[in-house]
This record gives C-alpha cells, sequence and structure tokens, in this order.
C-alpha cells in the first residue's frame, strides 16, 4: 500500500479575486514537493491549469447563489505515483456526465470546462459527501498516459 508522500491544504473564500493565491499556493506546493519526483513542465501546467477550472467553477456556478464568504476547502495529496486535487463546495450537486462535450468546432454555451478537466487530468470524480459538500477529486499520474 502506498503512502502519501506529501499533502497540503488550503481554505479561501468564494472570491474569483483570490485565485492567483490559490495558484501561487499550489506552485509553491510542487516547487517544494514534485521537483525530487521528476514531474516535467507540462504536467505541472496542466495541474495548475485544472486546479484553476475546478476552482472557478466551484466559484462560478456552485456557490453563484451563495455568500462570497461561503469557503472553498482545496487539498493536495502527493503519492509516489500521482497527485490527487480535491475541491469541495457547498453548492447544489448536479451530474457532470449530463453535460455535452461541444463538438469540435462548434461553440455553445457551457461545459468547456468539464471538457478541459478530462483532457487535463487522468481521473475526474464529482460527488456529494456525506458532510454536505460536493468534492471534485482530479488525479494525474506522474508517469504520462499514452492516449
Amino acid at each position: 500500500m502506498l503512502s502519501i508522500v506529501q499533502h497540503d491544504h488550503l481554505t479561501v473564500k468564494s472570491e474569483l479575486k483570490l485565485l492567483n493565491q490559490v495558484q501561487q499556493w499550489f506552485e509553491k506546493f510542487c516547487r517544494q514537493n514534485l521537483a525530487q519526483l521528476n514531474w516535467s513542465d507540462t504536467q505541472l501546467y496542466r495541474l495548475n491549469l485544472a486546479l484553476a477550472e475546478g476552482f472557478t467553477n466551484a466559484v462560478r456556478h456552485a456557490h453563484s447563489a451563495l455568500p462570497p464568504d461561503t469557503t472553498i476547502d482545496i487539498e493536495v495529496c502527493l503519492w509516489i505515483d500521482r497527485l490527487e486535487m480535491r475541491i469541495w463546495d457547498y453548492g447544489q450537486p448536479f451530474n457532470p456526465d449530463a453535460i455535452v462535450e461541444p463538438e469540435p468546432g462548434t461553440l455553445q454555451v457551457g461545459g468547456y470546462g468539464w471538457f478541459l478537466l478530462r483532457r487535463l487530468s487522468d481521473r475526474v470524480v464529482y460527488e456529494r459527501g456525506s458532510d454536505g459538500r460536493n468534492c471534485l477529486l482530479i488525479v494525474k499520474y506522474a508517469v504520462e498516459e499514452k492516449h
């Protein structure tokens, strides 16, 4: 059984202006922990973009009807073989599988965030927890998978 190498947690208010703080926190975590495991710059860029997408989705969609001081919890867990990010929100749950991905060459309103998350990571899970919060799990494996 593999154990967690490193982990960190951040709680922020549900405000888009805090995205830079969230990304800087994540970048610092990566600089301190991932270099020794030979993660590529491309992998780190994709993870940071996935985190930004997950955070902005929580603010814009899940928390759109909630006060701005509603918190979003973010956790990063580094394992030997993968990095996991969890983003918890208090919004109404929904089924991301019901979102139709945009057809290539067409424009539509909405749906691009989930499309992007699925492309940037190896695994994306969104589910309602027993505590009444939603959890977005984003997983990226250390070895790039061949698609």
